[in-house]
């Protein structure tokens, strides 16, 4: 299982410093958030900043799956 989550861990970063991918995270309670160009990874979290600074800190652990767009 920690194999997995380094190999999640290594694409979802690789994809987030894409800036022409738009990002979709389901979460496990269900919630779908959407990452748009502002996002970076810090440690465990995923960064969602918005107009006014952040607007979404997500752990890695709580990212259900991970949907990819080329914009």
């Amino acid at each position: 299982m920690e194999e997995t989550a380094k190999k999640f861990r290594s694409t979802l970063e690789r994809y987030i410093n894409y800036r022409g991918i738009d990002i979709i995270l389901t979460l496990k309670d269900g919630t779908v958030i959407e990452l748009d160009k502002n996002r970076r990874i810090d440690g465990e979290f995923v960064i969602k900043n918005g107009q006014f600074g952040i607007e979404a800190t997500i752990e890695l652990r709580e990212i259900q799956k991970a949907e990819f767009y080329a914009a």
